[in-house]
């Protein structure tokens, strides 16, 4: 198979990593990475309350941790680090973009249905 195996360089010396290694690997880094998650969703920690464009400091951190952890498992499982360069770009930005924009969809709901509860009802000429 293609990828039965991945040649690495290990100190010098060469030496062949295993399937098994690759996902004891990917597990230990997402399950760090979902603790540290875990961590700041327990002790919520009062330094990163401040506001940054209209979030908290806390929520843009789990929104990037996500990230990290949706492109690392793109990376590893759908084996786009064995891909071309343009076919990497064009599945990375796609995503990348589409989630931007969800999330600019999201805030902007998010705000106006806010708004309503806050304020009662408004109405926004589109």
């Amino acid at each position: 198979m293609a990828h039965e195996h991945k040649l690495a360089i290990f100190r010098g010396l060469l030496k062949f990593k295993s399937n098994t290694q690759k996902i004891w690997g990917v597990l230990i880094l997402l399950s760090i990475i979902t603790a540290v998650e875990v961590v700041l969703g327990i002790i919520k920690p009062e330094s990163t309350m401040e506001s940054f464009l209209g979030m908290k400091i806390l929520n843009w951190i789990f929104i990037i941790l996500t990230l990290v952890k949706a492109y690392y498992i793109t990376w590893d499982f759908m084996h786009m680090r064995d891909e071309t360069p343009a076919l990497r770009k064009m599945v990375v930005w796609t995503a990348i973009f589409l989630i931007c924009y969800l999330l600019f969809i999201l805030l902007q709901e998010g705000g106006y249905v806010f708004d309503v509860y806050d304020n009662g009802y408004i109405k926004k000429d589109f």
